[in-house]
Parts: structure tokens; sequence; C-alpha cells
């Protein structure tokens, strides 16, 4: 196991403050204030700490203001309701007296019933595309030191199917497709599977929205920020087995983007739906 994802597995084990109250963490180090992906996993963390047997089936986020990484985070969970088949909880983030998210959260008893799904994306296989890594190491030097670290010293080996240029982009389709794994092996635990995924989610749905306007989320020019985020667990999988995760933006106006993704086994089957709408705003002056 690499120790960025030993790291990430120490930022999910919350502190039980209280029932119902528990405290996360941030790193001290990197290039944005609070990871929109880590709220997102560590919320989900809490809301399935007061659920039992049930998996998460789905959620509903928002991102109320910037977090700060050097302030812990405040979870409360409301238990809305314990039902037969599902279970309900809403989850909301706190620092410095100030809510800066809010979460609905959705727990299913495992039940069977009539499926079909689309087929997976063409895709070479992750074994023969380079690492992220050894992409972006030789444009380090070309890189400010923060963002080198942040794409870096990623906890998830990722192998980009589409052809991303970091310092020199041009318009392409706004259509994103990675191969995304966790560095390392995890226990047979479904929850933490799910909370790392959903941590993983938030790594490039907006990148996607840049694609056609020859800009990236590291461009100083514009503002970016996740708005609100949404996803659904359709089936059982492993966050430590390739995922393919393939993701389209439709649509960008009013200086919000909208992106979708899904995520594929090798095998085909369709676990993982997202849905985000992100900030990308001129910066004035620029």
């Amino acid at each position: 196991m690499s120790s960025e994802l030993e790291r990430l597995l120490s930022l999910l084990d919350l502190e039980e403050l209280e029932v119902d109250f528990f405290r996360g963490h941030s790193p001290q180090k990197g290039w944005q204030r609070v990871f929109g992906g880590q709220v997102l996993g560590q919320a989900l963390v809490a809301a399935g700490r007061t659920v039992e047997t049930r998996q998460a089936h789905s959620f509903h986020a928002y991102f109320l203001r910037p977090g700060d990484r050097r302030a812990p985070i405040l979870y409360q969970v409301d238990r809305t309701r314990d039902g037969r088949s599902f279970t309900t909880r809403r989850v909301i983030a706190v620092q410095h007296g100030q809510a800066i998210f809010h979460m609905e959260a959705s727990f299913h008893r495992e039940e069977r019933g009539p499926e079909h799904q689309p087929e997976m994306p063409d895709a070479p296989d992750p074994e023969s595309l380079p690492a992220w890594r050894e992409v972006v190491q030789p444009l380090a030097s070309k890189l400010p030191e923060e963002v080198r670290e942040w794409l870096v010293r990623e906890p998830f080996d990722v192998r980009s199917v589409t052809e991303v240029d970091l310092l020199r982009p041009r318009a392409r389709p706004p259509r994103l497709d990675l191969w995304i794994k966790v560095n390392g092996a995890l226990p047979a635990e479904p929850r933490l599977h799910q909370c790392l995924v959903a941590y993983a989610s938030d790594l490039s749905l907006l990148d996607t929205v840049c694609l056609p306007h020859a800009t990236s989320v590291f461009d100083p020019a514009h503002q970016f920020a996740s708005l609100d985020h949404a996803m659904w667990f359709h089936r059982p999988f492993r966050a430590d087995e390739w995922l393919l995760y393939s993701q389209q933006s439709p649509l960008a106006a009013g200086a919000r983007g909208f992106a979708t993704g899904r995520l594929f086994t090798r095998d085909g089957r369709l676990v993982v739906s997202v849905v985000q709408e992100g900030l990308i705003r001129p910066v004035a002056g620029r």
C-alpha cells in the first residue's frame, strides 16, 4: 500500500466525538483549500457509521462554502429515517460555526430485480497506458510546485485514455475517459470502497468541462469550484481493481459547467453513476 493511500485512509477514519458527531481533518499541504472529494468521502463515512448492514445506494450533496484546511471539520449526522428497505441520513459539515457542506444519503438493503445497462465504452487495457505520474514527471519543472505536488502525490493509479496536454491545452470534445484504482490492496469492506470512489469522483469532472474551452482547472484566468455532486452506487465493486471512469460535459452556461460520469468494471458492469455542476468563472481583469 502506498504512503499516499495510507494518508487518505487516515483522513477517512473520522474521530467519533459523541453520538452522531464526528471530526475530520485535512492535509496541511496542497494547492487547494479543502478538496471537495475529501469532504464527500468523509461525510459518507460519517453517515455510514450510523447505519448497520445496509450499503449506500445514492447521495446528493451541496458545497456551501470553501473549507479551511487548517481547521478540523465537524460532521453532524441526522437520522432522518430507518425504514424496512431504506435508511436516510442527512450530514452537515461545519467549520468556524458555519455549514460548509451538506449531504442527503440513502442506504438500501440488498434486493433483486430486473436489470439492464448501457455498453461500456471501448478503451485500451489500462496496462497498455502510461501511469499519470509518468506523464506528469517530465513536465514537473514547468508546473507550479503546489500543482505538481497535487498531480504526482495522488493515492490513485490513473491511466488516461483521452489525450490531455497540461501545458498547452487545446479545444477538444467534452469527454474524458480514465482508468482508475487505488495504489494498494484494500480489505473487503464495501463502504470503504464506496467512500474512496466518492473521493476520486471529484478529481476530473471539472477537467471534462474545461476541454472544449482550451483551459484547465489550473488556469489562473478562471475560478473553479464544485457546487453540487450526486452519486448512485448500482452494484458492488472494488476500488483497488481497475474502473473505467467515462465522463462527459453536455453543457456549460451561466458560469457553471455540468458534467456526468459512469464507472465500469473491467468486465463491463456499470457500477456507479455521477453528476456534478461546477463553477467556471472568468477572473475579472484577466
